[in-house]
């Protein structure tokens, strides 16, 4: 039987964008479905005090996520997919500014209307982002961020990895987290992280 992942995300955050794409190899390997979700940064730290640089990526992040939420609203979920997969594409190993003109040209890529990305720029529809948010964020606290994943009906953070594993070890990996969600009592694993995101 089909497991079903699910995975929140915020479009500029970078280990989201590398949990993803381990999740795409782990769908190659084992009997997996990932669905995708739409969690957001500056809602996460919203009222809190954070070094400039970083309220302004949050500042910015704000366009993409609505994006994300009326692609998915408007087209489904195999568009959010394609959605994601251009934006982070775009985003990350392309190094493109978080700009409307960069969300219309990953719109294009996934074979989305261009329009689209007016949703970008208006708060219409942030209830059923925060109800996104919340769905993915609440079960695991307000001390961590992206990615979320839930195995199991267990939510975590994490896993925190680069480069993405692909093949057999994507799946190796895979099959240890799921056998940490599955013990109630589980919480915590972590090391202090010495690389980057590694997108190659």
């Amino acid at each position: 039987m089909t497991q079903t992942v699910d995975l929140w995300f915020d479009p500029v955050c970078p280990w989201a964008w590398m949990t993803s794409r381990w999740l795409l190899e782990v769908e190659k390997v084992r009997d997996v479905h990932v669905e995708f979700h739409v969690m957001s940064l500056a809602v996460l730290n919203e009222g809190r005090d954070v070094p400039p640089g970083y309220r302004e990526l949050l500042d910015a992040a704000w366009a993409g996520v609505r994006v994300a939420m009326e692609v998915e609203r408007t087209h489904g979920q195999e568009a959010l997919r394609a959605f994601y997969t251009a934006i982070g594409t775009r985003y990350h190993p392309g190094g493109q500014p978080k700009e409307r003109a960069t969300l219309e040209a990953a719109l294009t890529d996934a074979g989305l209307p261009v329009d689209l990305a007016e949703a970008g720029y208006t708060d219409a529809r942030d209830d059923d982002l925060r109800r996104s948010h919340h769905e993915g964020m609440d079960p695991v606290g307000d001390e961590v961020g992206t990615p979320v994943i839930r195995i199991n009906g267990k939510s975590l953070f994490g896993p925190v990895i680069s480069p993405a594993p692909k093949g057999e070890e994507a799946g190796d990996l895979f099959d240890g987290v799921v056998k940490v969600t599955a013990y109630d009592g589980f919480f915590e694993l972590k090391r202090t992280r010495t690389v980057g995101p590694i997108f190659g």
